[in-house]
């Protein structure tokens, strides 16, 4: 989407705190339900960052995928759980929390310190083999799985290990 400069950076800027705010949201409140329709605003706050990026078939198939099929049925899943069991052994701060925050922390921490760290040359390279590939004899379902392979690999990854941990969660909270 070729949009002017400040009307993109606020729309990043609006995105991203919307996706913030969401995610804390879905981590946050002890309602379940809630805690679904929150992850379903942070699917869809995904979806329109693939939209300012002009990837408009991955943010369709993020609105269909994510938002239209897992997200209701994490729904579905929580409106079958009976409530009254949830909250009934509700602690603020239990042992397991505790564990899991130092296990999280400590894998951000390793990340953060990772990523500037590694040599991107392998990616890069493959990055400028990419213009030789992407010929007009090549149909548009082979450039996008070339451009996600290359070009969005990073993005890509970052984003399904996003979403693998947030259905983990829901998954867990709707164990209980």
């Amino acid at each position: 989407m070729d949009l002017p400069g400040p009307i993109h950076d606020f729309l990043l800027v609006f995105l991203g705190s919307g996706l913030i705010l969401g995610s804390l949201a879905v981590v946050l409140l002890p309602n379940p339900i809630y805690s679904a329709f929150s992850l379903g605003l942070v699917l869809f706050c995904i979806s329109l960052f693939y939209i300012l990026s002009n990837s408009y078939f991955v943010a369709a198939a993020q609105l269909l995928i994510y938002v239209g099929a897992i997200n209701v049925l994490i729904i579905f899943a929580v409106m079958f759980m009976n409530g009254s069991e949830y909250y009934k052994d509700f602690h603020l701060w239990t042992v397991g929390d505790g564990v899991t925050s130092m296990v999280c922390t400590s894998l951000f921490i390793s990340l953060i310190t990772t990523i500037p760290d590694t040599s991107w040359y392998g990616i890069i390279w493959t990055t400028k083999s990419n213009h030789i590939l992407e010929q007009d004899l090549i149909s548009n379902s082979q450039q996008i799985g070339i451009h996600l392979s290359t070009d969005f690999f990073l993005p890509f990854e970052l984003i399904s290990i996003i979403l693998l941990v947030a259905l983990i969660g829901a998954i867990a909270i709707a164990r209980q």
